[in-house]
């Protein structure tokens, strides 16, 4: 995943990783491996840092992605899938 989480607010936050940047609001792709398990998670909202492109996920999607990485983990099979807000 990204940095870190941030908190769902509207104002731009300053990148941690390139400390020059600012974020906006974007989308981003997620990659998890797991063992045998490969999960690819497209359109992913986040907000993307404008200098260095390193994206940042709210607190709520981060545990949305964990539910997705975990159910293709139990299935133990290769996953390619859009976001989708629970």
């Amino acid at each position: 995943m990204g940095a870190g989480l941030f908190q769902e607010k509207a104002e731009a936050m300053k990148c941690v990783l390139c400390r020059t940047g600012e974020t906006k609001p974007g989308q981003t792709t997620e990659t998890y491996e797991l063992g045998g398990t490969v999960v690819v998670v497209r359109g992913v909202p986040a907000e993307v840092c404008q200098q260095c492109g390193e994206t940042y996920t709210s607190e709520a999607t981060t545990r949305q992605l964990e539910a997705i990485v975990d159910r293709a983990r139990r299935a133990g099979v290769v996953v390619i899938q859009q976001y989708q807000s629970a």
